[in-house]
């Protein structure tokens, strides 16, 4: 059934991209100067959960690497590395930087002058969910070193803006914006073939099949991998040589319960206290959970920065926001909603 599952995985990078040509040529002149050993303008690519943010980043900067000697990229997943500390230090851990670092001592300000004494290859620095940041102002330090090019990659341009102080948010606005749009269920069906051509074996789903996962994942592309996976991990280890139409209705409720877990995983000490108060409580505005918040955690963040957990949580589907800005209300996502696997 399986023929080669690193297709199916989440974060597998392919040979060619579908549908995203647009984005990956913008991208690709923006990184363009440190080919030539010439500083790069910072990027910040956007757009919504699934869109394909993350692949297409890892895709340009692979092609980069291809194609010229001497150019290297590190990514850093912000949601885990949120610390001003865990950015910088997995960042030189990957240029092996990190040897007679401790963790437990090290001033940040150290690990700031070792970047900017880098003289090691080109370097692309990739910030996933660059939104998550404990301390933004990191941004501004990786910014202003030339020998590095920067891409910030979020889900939203203005949750990044409004987290980071003036000077910042002119020279991201200054920056080169490559926009994600949702994918339409003709793109997902496309997507999903490719896959399926490569990692599955003949005949082993049907195009109609593709159709109504991507109709069920609802332009989220990962969610309509996650469904193919998890179908065909079924399938093979059942020894069909077929997948079902039992075997994706199981698998789209799975891979959706996957990825909701994964994103609660991923949640930080303080956005999984806010979530645990939506529901434990909800449905609750933003100020009445900036109060129970304040009282269940030390050091709590401003109303601000609580705000924006709701939203990010929001995004990846923790939670639905009902309302306008003045009566908004925050609940559990109710799983009644999500688009079924017809």
């Amino acid at each position: 059934m399986i023929r080669d599952a690193r297709v199916l995985r989440a974060g597998f990078v392919p040979q060619e991209v579908e549908h995203r040509d647009a984005e990956v040529n913008h991208l690709s002149s923006v990184l363009e100067p440190i080919t030539n050993g010439e500083p790069a303008n910072t990027a910040v690519v956007t757009g919504p959960s699934g869109t394909g943010k993350t692949c297409i980043t890892r895709f340009v900067t692979e092609r980069l690497r291809e194609e010229v000697l001497g150019i290297e990229a590190t990514y850093v997943n912000c949601w885990r590395n949120y610390t001003r500390f865990r950015t910088l230090y997995q960042i030189l851990d990957d240029l092996g930087a990190t040897i007679d670092i401790h963790r437990q001592s090290t001033p940040h300000d150290e690990l700031v002058d070792r970047l900017q004494q880098y003289d090691g290859p080109r370097t692309v620095i990739i910030l996933d969910e660059v939104d998550q940041l404990q301390d933004p102002s990191i941004i501004y330090d990786l910014h202003s070193l030339s020998q590095f090019a920067l891409v910030c990659i979020a889900n939203e341009e203005e949750q990044l803006f409004s987290r980071v102080d003036d000077r910042l948010v002119s020279r991201l606005r200054a920056s080169e914006h490559v926009r994600m749009d949702k994918y339409h269920d003709e793109q997902l069906f496309d997507i999903l073939q490719a896959r399926t051509q490569w990692g599955l074996a003949p005949e082993a789903i049907t195009e109609a099949q593709l159709y109504r996962i991507a109709d069920a994942a609802a332009g989220d592309a990962r969610l309509a991998i996650g469904i193919l996976r998890t179908a065909a991990s079924a399938a093979d280890r059942e020894n069909h040589e077929r997948i079902t139409d039992e075997m994706l209705l199981d698998a789209a409720a799975d891979a959706r319960a996957q990825i909701k877990q994964k994103s609660l995983d991923s949640l930080t000490p303080h956005q999984r206290a806010v979530y645990d108060i939506v529901c434990e409580h909800g449905p609750l505005g933003p100020g009445e959970i900036h109060e129970r918040y304040t009282a269940v955690v030390d050091e709590p963040r401003t109303k601000r920065t609580v705000r924006s957990y709701l939203s990010k949580m929001a995004q990846y589907n923790l939670l639905e926001a009902t309302g306008t800005s003045r009566d908004r209300e925050y609940s559990l996502v109710d799983a009644s909603t999500t688009s079924p696997m017809q």
